[in-house]
């Protein structure tokens, strides 16, 4: 993939959308094109809920030191630590990309997420809008989709998603592993504090839009203990359902993770790191499947009886796109000139 830096990347802040932001992350921004002629990612994963995806970003402003998708940050020759956060990839074309992927006749109108490897409502969606360009070819062709987010940015959609749900099917899961706004900070910077994040599940869930919280990652002797204040200030905002995900460290995200932690969160380090590998057989990754996301042994499973206990109590439904399980609301509009144009 050839990847051409943007000189003069546009400036984020200088917009009406800045209200949507708290914090500016430092300017040392630096934006590539990527001239690639797909968008749309499959996948096979069988724990992974979903088949496709469309990333329009590469790398991620949040820099949340736990973010399992860095190591893909080097297949594209960069690192992924302060690269992953400062050298991000974007894909200017993929709104016309999604458009032509629809019009294959391959396309069966599954479900469509947003995004796999980064966030699509990081800062940078405020000047150049594709995640909402994306949206829009979506609900042109009523096609479902699911978003999983921190970023307030998605309220400025609402519109779209509002068509998307009355026209075929849309859901957001807002990511939301903290209920302390001060070690939200240390491992997040520059995501959107847990305060801000349960305004955005209000603001959505009022105007419609089935919500979803994601208490992902569940950080074994760091968070686990905010599990029920998360799911019940969740609930409280109209989050109709739930899910967790145990904390991955695939590849390099295990040095980028416990550096970090060192550095911000000095004193409780060890005993994190301990409990991590308590979960993961004595290592701090495991990667096959069906263990990755929960762990194994009596911590992760005391983990997951403490969410489970407390999603049924509060009332959550069950976290998944299943209702764009069911037949197919996708339709291709008339192109212009065609006989069902006229009618």
């Amino acid at each position: 993939m050839k990847l051409r830096p943007v000189s003069n990347p546009p400036n984020p802040w200088a917009s009406t959308e800045v209200e949507y932001l708290e914090e500016i992350p430092p300017a040392r921004l630096e934006v590539y094109e990527d001239a690639t002629r797909s968008i749309l990612a499959h996948n096979d994963s069988p724990d992974v809920g979903f088949s496709w995806s469309v990333n329009p970003y590469r790398g991620c402003q949040h820099a949340c030191a736990y973010c399992y998708a860095r190591p893909g940050h080097e297949y594209l020759g960069f690192g992924a630590g302060t690269d992953f956060e400062a050298k991000l990839v974007v894909k200017p074309e993929a709104p016309r990309l999604l458009r032509e992927a629809f019009d294959k006749p391959s396309w069966k109108g599954e479900l469509v997420a947003f995004s796999g490897v980064t966030d699509c409502y990081q800062p940078l969606e405020a000047s150049l809008r594709l995640t909402r360009g994306c949206l829009e070819v979506c609900a042109e062709y009523r096609n479902p989709v699911g978003i999983i987010t921190k970023g307030a940015l998605v309220e400025r959609d609402v519109d779209v998603l509002q068509t998307l749900v009355r026209e075929a099917h849309a859901s957001v899961a807002i990511t939301l592993p903290f209920h302390d706004e001060a070690v939200a900070r240390a491992l997040e910077p520059w995501a959107p504090s847990p305060r801000r994040r349960l305004r955005i599940i209000e603001a959505l869930a009022r105007a419609g839009i089935p919500v979803a919280v994601a208490v992902a990652p569940v950080i074994p002797g760091l968070n686990d203990q905010d599990i029920a204040r998360v799911l019940s200030a969740a609930r409280e905002a109209g989050a109709r359902s739930a899910f967790y995900v145990l904390l991955r460290l695939p590849g390099p995200v295990k040095q980028v993770f416990e550096e970090r932690l060192r550095a911000v969160l000095p004193l409780r380090a060890e005993r994190v790191l301990h409990r991590i590998r308590e979960t993961r057989g004595g290592e701090l990754y495991d990667a096959r499947f069906g263990t990755r996301k929960r762990g194994e042994g009596l911590y992760a499973q005391t983990v997951e009886q403490l969410f489970r206990t407390t999603a049924r109590r509060l009332g959550f439904d069950r976290a998944a796109w299943d209702a764009a399980g069911e037949g197919t609301t996708f339709r291709r509009p008339p192109k212009a000139g065609s006989q069902l144009s006229l009618l």
